[in-house]
């Protein structure tokens, strides 16, 4: 039945789902709901009844509109406009952001990351005041950005008082709490549909209305005052379109009969999607259409014009839009661009004037692409794409159409719609290409084959830095270093030729003094002079890599770092790496340092903190809507010796490494399901998952591979095999030179030896320091059970104890049992393992606690975690509640070995 005080018709269900969110937002909580349901059925009537229910809080509104939709952050900023006075509140970097996005301040282009906080912070400080409601309307038509934006601000809303309600067509996002709206009830539905019958009407014919609308209220207010006394005799049935398209259809008729100057003033009224109604009244007026033209559309319940314009549904504006003929289209959009401010709005006036021209025109092209370089520098890659295409579509020189063209391709790559690309590519091959722009399209090909199958783009990289070398000696370097990244990818499934044959095209060239440049070289000694000539290379590379302008090299440098052994560089890149990407929102490059960070910590033996970051990995990733890196769980469940998870791990890894074609995860998971059952005893599986491993010589993982072969087949009794793998590990730790190579060497002397004493006493002392702590311990392992074997007991168990209280500490659960079961053997009683992180934490509150342990702020443990500083403080309270303590100074001590080492 109908709600007196809301005008809604039924609807319990939904009513409730929203009053219970405004409670739980009056409480200090904060909540996201995403409405689903096709056109009509209800959605915008409920948001409507939400803003009514809101009366205390802060509301603020966006839509979705469809013309729009190519314009970056349109709706984002239309939401967050009306809390821009609390812009200066956010931290200088979110700000900065911020409005370089919405146009307000010149700036390089914010990242994605950085904007989602941003804005999360100024709804935070909004709701500070008093709770915020967020309200976005026809969510399936939002511009790329801003629906990226807010969907990260909906996974990160947790304890600011903010309401986030989203409406959509169809389900816009998995990952959130979603509310299917449905027709009415058949009750509900006839007593609506008697609402607009006029007469008699058969109830089979009512019953069959309502069957066939399904209680769609939208269908049943608006298809019978398109309906003949005849058609309401026999119901409407036997129509093929949609229930959406018949509406619309019905709106487009009752458009139809309307006055000509209220169909012209309804059309300009959709194409200018703003809803500004003084800019609307200026083209209406060069149009020639008075105001009184909108009497008509507003007594047939099709428009109002107010303080802003407002449609009976979005089927209304797309019915008139729908509906026009092409020659008044363009004299709307002329219009509507002569009244549009060239300073304060180029870009819609650039598009209206795009849509009114006739045929090619380079004046109107040139604004577009002055409009696409605007919203570059925005960050908005898919509105810069499409002021492109539009540009190339009018470009009347075959040269230009094409530049622009391949300029539309590029733009869409790097915002990662690589299914639009190869239309594009092939479009610019049609007209003229002169040297470099054929070398230019090829490398954008390449880019997308290497975007789509990272493992498989080697070759077509190759071509594009072949083409690119007598033309631009840099962009053929950056080329072919991506051809031998995406060969060193490829692994054993791209095969050694590919990676042979692009060193040696390669080679060919001038040698860079850049960090690309370096890294180059390198790649190419190590490709065909082998490991030893190109440590140098790779050292001076390290060396080189210091100013955030470098992070970009960070998946290659990290990588390389890990292939000549140093410790120390892979710690100084993985620090500056997660600080430069959190502090700018750098996506991919934060996603990488956060695994070679987390990596680098699991070595140090500082699972809590590397747990954390693997975690901090799945939620960055997961938050914009990536899916979760595998890698660093796969590494901390082998390393902690879960053996069931660790092996589901692997699997489902080698599966999609597999697919893709990248054969150096292969490798990897290899090496980690070694780690694994070195670290259960099992030495024949780790025997042979190390030896698949070492098979091929990945960079970075292949002598860690070795290693773990040396022990595996030492302790598995095949000694030829432990003796063959030490020799190779051996060429390669002299060359390197460093401690941690020293070290790994000296171990596999010690357990190829038959006087190993020394070289374990030297292995332990090389990979000491603090960042090899995993290692140092696993070292002591070995050596503690050759003094056991060596039947000196007391001598193992001073060794043997070192090494299990390590792997207690640091949670290697298989190692410590391994080490546990020695002790016992000779004679020592082992106290019970040690629980790690206190299991009342979440693991959010426990990343939160770990950080505060460090010494960070509220402010740089939400920036860490892409939280509000709010949602930090909520955390705190709950885990001090737990803990039973009153103060960040009591929590290492509340959480015992969980904090840091």
């Amino acid at each position: 039945m109908r709600d007196d005080t809301t005008g809604l018709l039924g609807r319990r269900r939904e009513r409730d789902a929203l009053d219970g969110l405004l409670r739980d937002v009056s409480d200090g909580r904060s909540r996201v709901l995403a409405l689903h349901g096709e056109a009509g059925v209800g959605k915008s009537a409920l948001l409507d009844y939400l803003v009514e229910r809101a009366g205390h809080f802060r509301v603020v509104r966006a839509a979705g509109v469809e013309l729009e939709s190519d314009i970056a952050y349109s709706a984002l900023q239309q939401l967050c406009a009306p809390l821009l006075p609390h812009l200066d509140r956010l931290p200088e970097v979110q700000r900065t952001a911020l409005s370089t996005a919405f146009g307000l301040t010149a700036g390089p282009p914010p990242e994605i990351l950085l904007l989602g906080m941003a804005v999360l912070g100024l709804f935070a400080e909004a709701a500070s005041e008093k709770p915020l409601v967020c309200v976005v309307d026809d969510v399936q038509w939002l511009d790329r950005h801003s629906g990226l934006v807010l969907a990260f601000v909906a996974r990160r809303l947790d304890a600011e008082s903010v309401a986030l309600v989203l409406a959509s067509r169809t389900p816009w996002n998995k990952d959130l709490p979603e509310l299917r709206i449905d027709g009415l009830g058949d009750a509900d539905a006839h007593a609506l549909l008697g609402s607009v019958l006029v007469g008699s009407v058969d109830s089979r014919v009512r019953d069959r209305i309502v069957a066939e609308t399904h209680g769609n209220p939208l269908a049943l207010l608006e298809l019978p005052k398109d309906l003949s006394p005849a058609e309401l005799a026999f119901g409407f049935g036997g129509h093929s379109t949609s229930l959406a398209g018949r509406v619309e259809e019905g709106f487009r008729r009752r458009i139809g009969g309307l006055p000509g100057e209220t169909q012209r003033l309804m059309l300009a009224a959709a194409v200018e999607p703003v809803g500004d109604v003084p800019l609307l009244w200026r083209a209406l007026d060069l149009l020639g259409v008075g105001p009184d033209a909108a009497g008509p559309a507003a007594s047939e319940g099709l428009l109002e014009v107010g303080s802003r314009v407002r449609f009976r549904h979005p089927l209304v504006r797309s019915a008139s839009w729908r509906s026009a003929e092409p020659g008044e289209l363009r004299q709307v959009h002329a219009a509507l661009a002569q009244v549009t401010d060239p300073q304060l709005d180029p870009d819609r006036r650039a598009w209206h004037r795009a849509h009114a021209a006739v045929g090619p025109d380079e004046e109107v092209a040139g604004e577009l692409e002055r409009s696409a370089d605007r919203a570059l520098a925005r960050g908005g890659r898919s509105a810069a794409a499409s002021f492109l295409e539009r540009a190339a579509i009018l470009t009347p020189d075959p040269k230009k159409r094409s530049a622009r063209t391949i300029a539309a391709a590029r733009a869409r790559l790097d915002a990662g719609a690589t299914s639009d690309v190869p239309d594009l590519l092939a479009a610019a091959e049609l007209g003229p290409l002169g040297p470099l722009q054929r070398a230019d399209l090829e490398r954008v090909r390449a880019k997308v084959a290497f975007a789509v199958n990272p493992g498989s783009a080697s070759g077509p990289l190759h071509a594009a830095a072949g083409r690119l070398a007598d033309l631009d000696a840099a962009a053929a370097r950056q080329t072919y270093l991506e051809a031998l990244g995406s060969a060193v990818h490829a692994g054993r499934l791209g095969g050694a030729d590919a990676l042979r044959s692009t060193a040696e095209a390669a080679r060919g060239l001038p040698a860079g003094d850049d960090p690309a440049g370096l890294f180059l070289t390198g790649l190419i000694t190590w490709s065909l002079d082998g490991y030893a000539p190109a440590v140098p290379r790779f050292a001076a590379a390290l060396e080189a890599v210091t100013s955030d302008d470098d992070m970009e090299l960070l998946w290659l440098a990290a990588m390389v770092a890990l292939e000549i052994y140093d410790d120390a560089a892979w710690d100084r890149l993985a620090r500056q790496g997660l600080d430069y990407a959190r502090r700018l929102g750098a996506l991919p490059i934060l996603l990488t340092a956060l695994s070679y960070r987390t990596s680098s910590l699991i070595f140090s033996g500082r699972f809590a903190d590397a747990q954390g970051l693997a975690d901090e990995s799945i939620t960055v990733a997961e938050s914009t809507g990536r899916q979760g890196p595998l890698a660093n769980t796969i590494f901390m469940a082998a390393h902690r010796g879960r053996e069931a998870q660790a092996l589901e791990l692997i699997a489902t890894a080698e599966r999609e490494v597999t697919e893709l074609g990248v054969g150096r995860l292969l490798g990897i998971t290899g090496y980690a399901k070694a780690v694994l059952h070195n670290g259960l005893g099992n030495f024949e599986a780790a025997l042979r998952a190390a030896r698949f491993s070492a098979e091929y010589p990945d960079l970075s993982s292949y002598g860690w591979s070795l290693s773990e072969l040396v022990e595996a087949a030492s302790r598995a009794g095949d000694l030829d095999t432990a003796m063959e793998a030490r020799d190779r590990l051996a060429e390669r730790t002299s060359a390197a030179g460093t401690p941690w190579a020293l070290g790994a060497r000296e171990l596999a002397d010690a357990l190829t030896s038959s006087a190993p004493e020394q070289h374990y006493r030297a292995a332990i002392e090389h990979l000491g320091g603090g960042r090899l702590g995993l290692l140092q311990a696993r070292a002591r392992l070995l050596y503690g059970e050759w003094l056991r074997r060596a039947n000196r007991r007391g001598d193992a168990r001073v060794v043997l104890r070192a090494a299990h209280d390590a792997f207690a500490t640091m949670g290697a659960e298989a190692f410590e049992d391994r080490a546990g079961r020695e002790l016992v053997a000779t004679g020592e009683t082992v106290r019970k393992r040690s629980t790690g992180v206190r299991d009342d934490l979440t693991p959010q509150e426990a990343q939160i606690a770990r950080r505060a342990i460090d010494g960070l702020t509220n402010p740089e443990i939400a920036a860490a975690l892409f939280l509000s500083p709010r949602t930090v403080e909520w955390h705190l309270r709950k885990i001090f509640n737990k803990l039973g303590i009153t103060s960040r100074r009591e929590l290492a001590a509340a959480l015992g070995d969980s904090g840091r080492p």
